[in-house]
């Protein structure tokens, strides 16, 4: 019984589709809640240093590029061989499942060095170039130095946590983020406030946290527990398994590479149109868009490894559950979470920051960002639909779509057309609409299609 019960909480065959992806999704959004006070945390205890915490704000909000490109290779090499791994798992492949993680794992550790050696020779220009001024530079530069220092353990432990849920194990998964972020709540105070250093500090207690995280990931992988262990010995790269991963992870690379795209567009616009005070401003914006998206983040996560091994083992009618449990869910929270921001958007920014002026001025802008925010639940169900599925030319395609074909231009021309820094916020809804109906749309027409296709067809040999 005990075999059994252990079988069916790994095969994502067994069970409703909508409760299995439940079962994954609600430790791995309590795990991405958890993580997400690296960062969130961070920004609240900096808001409320002091009288220059509005700069410190600001120059927090200038790293964010550099964290979102280290972010963007993680997803590359970590979360772009997550898929193929749960598609060979429903194939029954373990040993294509297992050199799929060890590869994942090689080419986050080369990549991990390269990117620290990058960033520290080149930070000043690349913090200036990214919109920084003489005065929030300084507090951008504290905070940066010090984070480089944990980017190993921040690409493996995000990278390789997704190889343990994929392997059925979101509990654990969980645990791995909740060790390192409960850590980093803990240390937040004491290095920022007791010890005082200030920006630096905050730095110091994420790298701590971003260590142990990582050291629980590694320990559970190399661990009998795991279904299929993370094992090193006599592992080459070979170019047809590293090919795949970086086709696979391009849409990931690209959504976050992207992101960085936009964080720096924004920065600069924003210091030209309204200075370093609407930079804070993004900051906080920033912040609250990753709060409101996470439950809808961690819905989508979960399904994809249900939806990716139930796709290799030929369950299809299990894909297309999936794939409208996605939708439904993700449009019902999102219309709530835009209700939110409309009703109580004063308790965001009195949230991070004492500063009136920051507050009276960000209400505005709040207001703008997020109109519209309902769609994104299509882009989030359509866009996760690929990756599942191994459809990496259409996820990378709308990773593209969304925000350096329609974001980036807009927040570059937007301005100088009479909207000023408005312009800069009224990129993202618009980006919304056009780039999230047009994934979701072309998802139905490519991906669930074919799922019905298929099905169709298997009941006609069936009679």
């Amino acid at each position: 019984m005990i075999l059994l019960k252990s079988n069916q909480n790994t095969d994502f065959s067994f069970g409703p589709v909508w409760r299995r992806i439940v079962a994954q999704a609600i430790p791995l959004t309590l795990a991405q809640l958890v993580h997400l006070l690296y960062n969130i945390v961070d920004r609240i205890y900096i808001g409320h240093m002091d009288v220059q915490s509005s700069l410190a704000l600001t120059g927090l909000g200038l790293t964010f590029p550099v964290v979102t490109l280290v972010m963007a290779f993680t997803a590359l090499f970590g979360n772009g061989g997550v898929p193929l791994f749960s598609i060979a798992r429903g194939e029954g492949n373990d040993q294509k499942a297992s050199r799929i993680m060890q590869h994942s794992f090689i080419l986050l550790m080369i990549a991990s060095l390269i990117l620290t050696f990058f960033c520290y020779m080149f930070c000043r220009p690349i913090l200036f170039a990214f919109g920084a001024g003489e005065t929030s530079y300084k507090f951008a530069e504290e905070y940066l130095t010090v984070y480089l220092t944990g980017t190993l353990f921040s690409m493996i432990s995000t990278g390789m946590n997704g190889y343990i849920n994929a392997q059925g194990f979101p509990k654990i998964g969980m645990m791995s983020i909740m060790l390192g972020a409960l850590m980093n709540l803990a240390l937040d105070p004491v290095f920022i406030f007791v010890f005082d250093l200030g920006v630096r500090g905050a730095a110091l207690a994420t790298v701590i946290s971003q260590a142990i995280s990582a050291g629980w990931v590694m320990l559970f992988l190399f661990s009998k527990r795991a279904l299929i262990p993370l094992r090193l010995k006599n592992c080459r790269l070979d170019w047809a398994t590293t090919k795949a991963i970086l086709k696979m992870g391009t849409s990931n690379f690209v959504m976050q590479g992207t992101t960085c795209l936009v964080q720096v567009a924004c920065n600069t616009t924003l210091q030209i149109f309204g200075g370093e005070l609407y930079v804070g401003i993004m900051t906080v914006v920033n912040s609250i868009r990753e709060i409101l998206m996470l439950p809808v983040s961690g819905i989508v996560t979960g399904a994809q490894p249900v939806i990716g091994y139930n796709y290799g083992a030929k369950r299809y009618e299990r894909v297309r559950a999936g794939i409208r449990f996605n939708t439904a869910v993700g449009v019902v929270y999102t219309l709530l979470a835009w209700a939110v921001v409309f009703v109580f958007p004063r308790f965001w920014f009195d949230l991070f920051s004492d500063d009136p002026q920051l507050a009276n001025e960000g209400i505005k802008m709040l207001h703008i960002y997020f109109f519209g925010f309902v769609f994104m639940a299509l882009q989030f169900a359509g866009q996760s639909t690929f990756q599942a599925v191994g459809d990496a030319k259409h996820a990378i395609i709308f990773s593209l779509l969304r925000k350096a074909i329609i974001v980036v231009p807009l927040t570059l021309i937007l301005p100088h057309m009479g909207l000023g820094v408005a312009g800069v916020f009224v990129a993202e809804p618009i980006s919304n609409v056009i780039g999230s109906v047009a994934c979701y749309v072309t998802m139905r027409l490519t991906v669930y299609k074919d799922l019905t296709k298929k099905i169709h067809n298997e009941k006609e040999k069936v009679l």
